[in-house]
């Protein structure tokens, strides 16, 4: 199998265009939306198999000349703060907990850009035993990806039996005061009787759970918009064991509508990236771990800052790809229309 087969972009875009760009230093596109919230790439490994995300071999690993170094890493999330208007940083793979220099990365990025909130989405395999350090180096939450309690179930979709040491990571999250800890769940045929379940789970735990509309990113490509579970489909299961109220979004930008259950305080979210899209108030940027560019998960542009960074490339001229590339961004997914193609990578090899 191929690199583009399993998810890795064999070419890159050539240099963003920035005609038409206002004179503005923040990551302005040209629809009105400005990126303000970086999502970072660390790793393509991941403990996990998840079917819509992992073929079961995983992904081909990334030459360790290639991933982006901790310097490298701290240097573009300062320059993101400092020059470029991003508010919010989160560290997704693959799986961030096998790249073993994480507290060094988040303890580098804490200290150039104190005060900037620093999370991480994981699935929480071995959270357990680093979950302390974490806090202690910086990160301010987490998000925690668990899509089913059910035993079986869960090792079904993720091709491993670790259950019970993403309840364990869980725990020591929060006893660590990695709070509020947000739970994301896709939600597939097979486990959507199972969605009320983990709701109560989250409930009893004091975890905010977010359903995620599984989208076509899975590196078998078999998604199919007959064959995924809607919003509408899971409210109507939930509904079926507790009140539901819609609240919407509290930001705009937010990618989760919510609902307050039994008439709340407790809510919970979906993020109905196919059938309610939130395209026109995106905030995003992406970097991943080999060190692309992406101003959008579906789009296969693709901007080389890692290249940028080691030919001796300042920060001014870095600040110009990556505004660029902002600039370029597409309007949204397109999952409608006829003539959508998923994207070359898969949201394992994007990063969350």
């Amino acid at each position: 199998m191929t690199l583009v087969e399993m998810g890795i972009p064999a070419v890159r875009s050539k240099p963003p265009s920035l005609a038409g760009r206002p004179d503005t230093p923040y990551l302005v596109d040209r629809f009105g939306r400005t990126a303000r919230d970086l999502r970072i790439s660390i790793t393509e490994k991941c403990s996990l198999r998840c079917t819509y995300c992992m073929p079961a071999e995983g992904l081909p690993a990334i030459p360790q000349d290639e991933l982006l170094t901790v310097e490298e890493i701290v240097r573009l999330v300062a320059l993101a703060v400092r020059e470029l208007g991003v508010r919010e940083v989160r560290f997704t793979g693959g799986e961030p907990l096998l790249r073993r220099e994480l507290e060094r990365i988040i303890a580098g990025c804490h200290e150039r850009v104190p005060g900037v909130p620093l999370s991480m989405t994981t699935n929480g395999v071995g959270l357990a035993h680093r979950a302390h350090g974490l806090a202690a180096a910086g990160l301010s939450r987490l998000n925690i990806s668990l899509d089913t309690v059910d035993r079986l179930g869960f090792a079904r979709l993720t091709r491993r039996d670790r259950l019970d040491s993403v309840f364990a990571g869980i725990r020591a999250a929060r006893d660590a005061g990695l709070a509020p800890i947000k739970i994301n769940a896709v939600l597939m045929r097979d486990t959507l009787a199972g969605a009320p379940d983990l709701l109560r789970w989250c409930l009893d735990e004091g975890c905010e759970l977010r359903f995620i509309e599984e989208m076509p990113l899975d590196a078998d490509h078999e998604w199919a918009r007959a064959n995924m579970v809607t919003a509408a489909e899971l409210l109507a299961v939930l509904g079926t064991r507790f009140a539901l109220t819609e609240v919407g979004r509290s930001d705009p930008a937010a990618p989760a509508e919510k609902w307050l259950i039994d008439g709340g305080p407790p809510t919970v979210g979906i993020i109905a990236t196919v059938t309610r899209k939130f395209c026109d108030a995106c905030d995003r940027t992406r970097l991943t771990a080999d060190g692309m560019l992406r101003s959008c998960l579906f789009s296969d542009q693709e901007f080389d800052v890692r290249q940028a960074l080691r030919t001796g490339a300042d920060d001014d001229e870095i600040a110009t790809i990556w505004r660029g590339a902002m600039w370029n961004k597409w309007a949204g997914h397109g999952i409608d229309a006829e003539d959508f193609v998923p994207p070359e990578r898969t949201m394992g090899a994007i990063g969350g």
